[in-house]
């Protein structure tokens, strides 16, 4: 019976979900971007080396930093012994250092990462009266700058008591039924998907509301971590009720696997998008990126170049990132990854990638106003992923060959037209179906692409509809709306998108070489892999290409707008290969033609970000191709003085001309 009770109590809790963020807050959307990185605190470190970490960042432009606290190097046999941290908050206060400090309780020595769940009601009020302790302690110093909430939450629900009780609870609350309305059967669900991304939001919040009841101005912050695997068990919207900001963790060697080294700007790019989206009004900086070498950790050991580390600040930085925290300064010398990760070397001494993280603070102080003002130019062009397409693709591939042969595209063939595009100097936003705006009244000039989005669930149908028949442009590409939200195949069990997508498919064929589509208005062919589907269209439907007696692509319109729609994967075909053919054809879909600046032509492993404020333009432009790249503008037409900002290898802006040399990042200013 108490359980029971327990259990109300914390179901309550989450439904709750109070509003946090009208408090004090230290990190706005207004705000000067911060860099730091995370200092390492441990057993055995003196006082000496301690103050010499601070006085380094303090020397070299750095002004925040994180902390990871220890529950294992606090909690004493009958009481708690604050004082290594508090050293460490005395330190930072000399040196004007901010510090976010990391929950991170009490766990096995070997848990790199931490726990992210807990086993037993009596581990979770353990971790209560953990929080109780930091909150009520650590307020005392003027260094102490914000809470994350929990080290990287993304996965780690295991079968035990509490999550037991949990799933009990959850399920008496969200049964699944054993028939559909229609009449189908339930033979496999998303049950277990949906409760993981409810947990992941009950765990947050929990956590949050333990921290108010104690401290009801300190900000809250989270950092995701291998979002292009986890994304689907995020639910940002709902975590906006009790952050402050958001972040995320971002270490290539980890967390870029699916993408060449050449391409770790692109993945830095894309992982920033959609933080961005996730965000929503809240601001967000980057929690953790990768500051020094790997050797047995990683998913590939590298070492970051002193370029790398100011093309993923500037990226950062591009994307309305409010700051960019390294992990880490100095490296731990105990367990598992000791050695590893720092900026600094075995000296404590600045290594270059130091001197590349000063080079940038020192740009962002020289333009203070501008990166505080910068907001990312909205391109009109959404690319719109659905988390039940990313957890079906999981299901139904479970346990067979699909799961590792390459049919698993609902990722990459999404990236596939952000690759396409930002080599074309332009950079879509990446959005969750429940993060963009269906409100508004008139979506004239926008355009939402759906890529391979295999599963719809049936309530998303008429936001969609609303969304062209007010003027917006829907494009379609791939498997979309295969698949229900609840697994079932709607070529069979009735399209729910043939009214707006003006027919339906015949079927769906395997190719094993590219399909070349040659796309009624657009000269070069567009490869797309994977599947070919054949489409029976309704009258009125235009057909942009032929296979037979059948559409391999169509135009149809729908109220003020209208839905392009390609049921093959475009975007693999990017992803594969030569992305100009995708991006050509994208741009002309898209008018990009009224963006104020985008490539003429297709630049491989090279992308732009642009930002504006209310009296400037800033582009940040990478290059990865490896040779040096003359990059012709795009305009709309209008002539503006520019400068550049910040070149480390000496690129130049010529009217409209960019030369950019290979590893380079330069930073572009016009004014308005």
């Amino acid at each position: 019976m108490k359980c029971c009770k327990f259990l109300i109590l914390l179901f309550l809790s989450a439904l709750l979900l109070p509003e946090y963020t009208k408090g004090q807050q230290s990190i706005s959307v207004d705000d000067y971007p911060l860099i730091g990185a995370q200092v390492f605190i441990e057993p055995g470190q003196t006082e000496e080396e301690t103050e010499g970490w601070f006085r380094t960042m303090r020397d070299n432009g750095m002004s925040v930093c994180r902390i990871r606290m220890f529950e294992s190097y606090m909690r004493k046999p009958g009481g708690w012994d604050f004082s290594l941290f508090d050293r460490a908050f005395r330190l930072a206060e000399k040196y004007d250092i901010k510090i976010i400090g990391t929950f991170f309780p009490l766990t096995e020595k070997t848990d790199i990462g931490g726990w992210k769940f807990p086993e037993s009601r009596a581990q979770l009020n353990s971790f209560a009266e953990y929080i109780k302790q930091m909150t009520t302690h650590f307020k005392q110093f003027k260094s102490l700058y914000a809470w994350v909430l929990i080290n990287e939450p993304g996965g780690g629900l295991k079968d035990n008591e509490f999550s037991r009780q949990m799933r009990k609870e959850w399920n008496r609350q969200y049964p699944q039924p054993e028939y559909l309305e229609n009449g189908y059967p339930v033979l496999v669900d998303l049950q277990d998907k949906r409760f993981m991304n409810y947990m992941t939001t009950w765990m947050l919040n929990w956590i949050a509301s333990e921290v108010r009841k104690h401290d009801k101005n300190i900000h809250l912050h989270v950092n995701n971590h291998a979002i292009f695997s986890n994304i689907a068990e995020y639910n940002f919207p709902e975590w906006r009720r009790f952050l402050n900001s958001l972040g995320g963790s971002a270490h290539a060697s980890w967390h870029f696997t699916l993408f060449p080294r050449e391409e770790y700007s692109l993945a830095m790019s894309a992982d920033c998008e959609l933080l961005l989206s996730g965000a929503g009004n809240l601001p967000w900086f980057m929690t953790e990126l990768q500051g020094g070498n790997n050797t047995y950790s990683g998913g590939r050991a590298m070492c970051p170049t002193k370029e790398e580390i100011t093309q993923w600040l500037w990226i950062v930085m591009g994307t309305e990132g409010k700051g960019g925290i390294f992990w880490s300064l100095n490296p731990r010398a105990s367990g598992i990854e000791s050695g590893e990760w720092a900026l600094l070397d075995f000296q404590h001494q600045p290594t270059d990638r130091v001197t590349a993280v000063a080079e940038v603070g020192n740009c962002l102080k020289r333009h203070k106003p501008l990166f505080s003002e910068a907001k990312k130019l909205d391109p009109g062009i959404s690319i719109v992923y659905i988390r039940e397409s990313l957890w079906t693709e999981t299901v139904v591939s479970q346990g067979t060959p699909a799961a590792q042969d390459g049919r698993a595209m609902c990722m990459t063939n999404m990236l596939g037209y952000f690759k396409a595009l930002s080599e074309r100097g332009i950079t879509p936003n990446l959005k969750a179906f429940e993060e963009y705006d269906f409100s508004r009244p008139d979506y004239t000039g926008q355009t939402i692409i759906l890529a391979h989005q295999i599963a719809v669930p049936l309530s998303y149908v008429p936001l969609l509809e609303s969304f062209v028949r007010k003027g917006g442009k829907l494009i379609v590409d791939g498997m979309t709306g295969f698949y229900d939200g609840d697994v079932h195949n709607q070529m069979l069990t009735g399209f729910s998108l043939k009214n707006l997508f003006g027919g339906c498919i015949s079927e769906f064929k395997r190719i094993d070489t590219p399909c070349l589509y040659r796309l009624k208005g657009y000269e070069q062919p567009v490869p797309g892999y994977g599947w070919k589907g054949l489409i029976r269209p309704d009258k009125g439907a235009e057909a942009l290409s032929r296979g037979g007696k059948l559409s391999l692509a169509s135009r149809f319109a729908f109220g003020k707008g209208e839905v392009v729609w390609v049921p093959g994967l475009l975007g693999s075909g990017a992803w594969q290969g030569d992305g100009a053919p995708l991006a050509g054809w994208a741009c002309r879909e898209c008018n990009t033609d009224r963006l104020p600046y985008s490539f003429q032509t297709y630049h491989r492993d090279v992308l732009m970000k642009l930002s504006e404020t209310k009296e400037a333009y800033m582009a940040v432009v990478v290059n990865k191709s490896g040779t040096l790249q003359t990059i012709a503008l795009k305009t709309d037409g209008k002539k503006r003085p520019s400068e550049v900002l910040f070149a480390d290898k000496g690129g130049v802006v010529n009217g409209d001309i960019l030369t950019v040399h290979p590893e380079e990042t330069l930073v572009v200013c016009w004014k308005k």
